[in-house]
């Protein structure tokens, strides 16, 4: 049976439009913040600006060699080098070196990570609390990358979070016109079909670093699928003429 779409985005009224247009460039602002927070953290992996596939390998399999062994050297010398002076990092890795004695943690090395890293580490249940001694032994412990715990966490809620924003995003786009169906259907289905590779990835990469460039060809892929659905989407709301002959209906709520 031949499906035929009775409205397309050019026909929606103003109040539907401003409501789609509020979502998506919402989302799009979003997907440009979670970028940039990638490349502050994972970016930064190695100490060098701009995401590499060491960037991922380092944190999600480990830094199992050289000088940054442990996932303290690893972050003071990445992603959290910017977050304390240099003489108070190399305090930090010269107690770590020494194996983590506990006679300096209360009076020497617990003050510095309350004041440096207390206000997020101490504050944020995403992120381990370091101020706790129990914890620091983790960390200088040598880099074994993400723990089993911590891909569980990440990938439920990525999983089901980053669903719910490729649903809408592809719902929207199921009003474009232009496309064949199937053209339609690929492009609605490649976000979910990346993500899924994208979670996936951590956890090979986990187990074996050759997978790390999976990782990336995961984000790139839902990236430029939801890019260019929600520029599709805004441009054909908002600049697209309205077909001749049709007249401005609503989306059907039954």
């Amino acid at each position: 049976m031949k499906v035929i779409q009775n409205f397309s985005l050019a026909e929606l009224a103003l109040p539907t439009k401003m409501l789609f247009t509020g979502y998506l460039l919402a989302i799009g602002v979003g997907l440009i913040a979670a970028g940039a927070q990638i490349m502050l953290t994972h970016g930064m992996a190695d100490g060098k600006p701009g995401l590499s596939v060491d960037d991922i390998v380092y944190s999600y399999h480990g830094n199992h060699d050289g000088p940054n062994a442990s996932k303290l050297e690893s972050k003071l010398f990445g992603s959290m080098k910017d977050n304390a002076p240099p003489e108070v990092r190399m305090t930090l890795l010269k107690w770590a070196d020494a194996g983590a004695p506990a006679s300096d943690w209360d009076s020497k090395i617990k003050p510095l990570v309350v004041e440096y890293c207390g206000p997020c580490h101490a504050n944020m249940p995403s992120i381990p609390n370091i101020t706790e001694k129990s914890v620091m032994d983790q960390m200088t412990k040598r880099d074994e990358g993400a723990t089993i715990t911590t891909l569980t966490r990440v990938s439920h809620i990525h999983l089901f979070g980053v669903s719910f924003i490729f649903f809408f995003v592809g719902w929207i786009f199921t009003y474009a016109s232009g496309f064949s169906p199937v053209a339609k259907s690929i492009l609605i289905v490649t976000p979910f079909a990346f993500l899924i590779i994208d979670v996936a990835s951590w956890w090979l990469t986990k187990m074996n670093p050759n997978f790390a460039w999976l990782v990336i060809v995961g984000g790139f892929g839902y990236s430029a699928a939801s890019t260019v659905m929600i520029f599709t989407s805004l441009y054909q709301m908002w600049l697209m003429p309205k077909p001749a002959g049709r007249h401005k209906t609503e989306p059907a709520t039954e």
